[in-house]
C-alpha cells in the first residue's frame, strides 16, 4: 500500500468513534508489535543478524514505531539495518510473545523476504551501529545462537512457506 493510498483509507474511515463511556478506551492494555523478515540465500540458509546490543541471532526487523504497521516496520528497520531497500512479501507467521520482565506481551509478524541472489546480497551494508555482522545458516545450525522462542518462531515461518498458508502462533508454536 502507498502512502497515498493509506492516507485516502483513513480519510475514508471519518471521524473516530466516540466512546459511549469515557475513559475506556485509556483502560485498555497495550501490546507491542514488531515485523521481521524471513530472507533466505539460494542454498535455503537463512539471513541473521548478530547484533551489537544482544548474544542472540535475529533476522532483520524490529518493534514498530507509534501508529506504524508491523509490514512498514519491517520495512523500515531492513533498510536501516540493511542499508538496502529489499521487497517483503507475504505475512508468513503472526506470533503472540508473552510479557517478560519489563517488555509487554506482543504480536510479532514474520514476513517473507524471498531468495536473495549473490548481487542482491553483495549490495547489502550492514549499519555498523545496530549490527556487528550477517550469516546465512540453516536453522538447525543457528538454533544454538537463537533464543528458543525464535527458533521455534521461524520453524513454523518454514512451515507456513512449504504450505503456502499463513500461520497463527503462540510463543513461536503453531496454534489453532
Amino acid at each position: 500500500m502507498t502512502d497515498a493510498q493509506f492516507d485516502e483509507d483513513v480519510r475514508a474511515e471519518g471521524e473516530p468513534e466516540r466512546e459511549f463511556h469515557a475513559g475506556v478506551a485509556a483502560r485498555l492494555p497495550r501490546k507491542t508489535a514488531a515485523g521481521g523478515a524471513l530472507f533466505r540465500d539460494e542454498a535455503g540458509r537463512i539471513l541473521f543478524l548478530e547484533p551489537t546490543y544482544k548474544p542472540t541471532l535475529e533476522i532483520p526487523g524490529g518493534n514498530c514505531e507509534a501508529d506504524e504497521s508491523p509490514l512498514r516496520a519491517c520495512c523500515r528497520e531492513v533498510r536501516e539495518e540493511l542499508g538496502v531497500d529489499l521487497p517483503v512479501g507475504r505475512a508468513l507467521v503472526v506470533d503472540w510473545v508473552p510479557a517478560s520482565g519489563p517488555w509487554l506481551d506482543k504480536i510479532v509478524f514474520v514476513f517473507d523476504g524471498g531468495v536473495l541472489d549473490a548481487a542482491t546480497t553483495a549490495r547489502i551494508t550492514a549499519d555498523p551501529v545496530e549490527v556487528r555482522g550477517l550469516v546465512f545458516l540453516p536453522l538447525d545450525e543457528a538454533s544454538r545462537r537463537l533464543r528458543p522462542s525464535m527458533a521455534r518462531r521461524l520453524a513454523t515461518a518454514l512451515l507456513a512457506l512449504e504450505s503456502g498458508e499463513t500461520l497463527y502462533a503462540e510463543f513461536g508454536r503453531p496454534a489453532g
